[in-house]
């Protein structure tokens, strides 16, 4: 433990605690927003099918805000930490809102789901013992020349054509019965989104520290492109809890963000670096872990104790009136059900 306490720096402490709170604000606020879409689509046209009656329903803005004072401290823990130790932290908002909607939503929750909100735990724990320090940087200009080497353009390019090809193609086709879609494009986005709260937030507490950085026009970009970024996020997340089940939208959103987000610090910030071989190695390790888990919580979502494990059965696109939620089939004849 003592070891532990001096391989982390005053900063990555900091980012760790403001990490640990955010997804506490987090994680219940997907239940709350779930409960206020779904009181929404009762009487009008469902996030899912495009709708926005949602922004009229009182408890959907009570899970906004608290969703908003998590990101608060996620944002401000970008700021003391790299992402690889702040982002994994993320675990803990899907045994939250997994635990929230077994208990509240009633979105059963099978111990094989148990055992895999287990293992993201210790996935996300094993990337948060060895995970690196973060760099001193003393401009928003030093972020912005990392943001513009040829390695983060490339992949910057590749995302922004991704999410085009999503929203424009895929969305429309398979939107409503494939949950790749909604996520894929809330965890492209998300992966420039960090970069740029991070940047964002260096500038803040350089600014606050006497260095002025709202000066620099880098920053005011940074601060437009996380505004961009996190009304796509949001709007796309909305549709993804809308439609499927929040025990499954919370963990694979989670594993997709993450892994994006860590490949995009890696090539921007270079954090594995000052590395050795095994750290890399037992990073990767804890993150396959979380894998395992994602996958089991994935797999059992439809399962209740006693049941085997079987295949999910898909069903076409337009099959919202029918019985099941196989995966990635809207449990829209259930919710209404249990509205009753």
């Amino acid at each position: 433990m003592t070891g532990w306490r001096e391989g982390m720096s005053s900063d990555n402490i900091k980012g760790l605690c403001l990490a640990l709170s955010s997804s506490v604000f987090i994680g219940g606020s997907f239940i709350v927003k779930k409960k206020g879409l779904k009181k929404a689509g009762a009487s009008g046209i469902r996030a899912g099918s495009g709708g926005y009656s949602y922004l009229y329903e009182p408890l959907w803005w009570v899970g906004m805000i608290t969703m908003i004072v998590g990101e608060i401290a996620n944002f401000a823990a970008y700021a003391f930490a790299p992402a690889i130790l702040v982002t994994p932290l993320g675990a803990l908002s899907i045994i939250i809102s997994a635990a929230l909607a077994h208990i509240i939503l009633r979105e059963r929750l099978h111990v094989f789901g148990i055992l895999g909100c287990v293992l993201c735990v210790v996935g996300s724990t094993t990337i948060v013992l060895h995970a690196p320090q973060e760099q001193q940087i003393n401009s928003v200009i030093e972020v912005w020349n990392l943001a513009m080497e040829p390695a983060f353009l490339i992949y910057a390019t590749i995302i922004l054509i991704a999410v085009l090809i999503l929203i424009f193609h895929h969305v429309p086709l398979y939107g409503q019965t494939h949950i790749m879609v909604y996520i894929g494009v809330c965890s492209l986005v998300g992966s420039i989104t960090v970069m740029s709260v991070k940047a964002l937030g260096i500038a803040i507490k350089l600014t606050l520290s006497g260095n002025n950085q709202l000066l620099f026009p880098q920053t005011w970009a940074f601060t437009l492109v996380v505004t961009v970024c996190i009304l796509t996020q949001m709007n796309y997340l909305n549709m993804a809890l809308d439609t499927f089940n929040t025990a499954v939208v919370s963990p694979i959103y989670y594993v997709m963000f993450t892994s994006l987000t860590i490949v995009a610090s890696v090539i921007m910030f270079k954090d594995w670096d000052g590395q050795s071989p095994t750290q890399v190695v037992t990073e990767m390790c804890g993150f396959v872990t979380i894998l395992s888990g994602t996958f089991l919580l994935h797999k059992t979502k439809d399962m209740v104790d006693g049941s085997p494990l079987t295949l999910p059965v898909k069903l076409p696109k337009h099959s919202d009136d029918d019985f099941g939620n196989g995966e990635g089939i809207p449990l829209r004849r259930q919710e209404s059900l249990r509205a009753t």
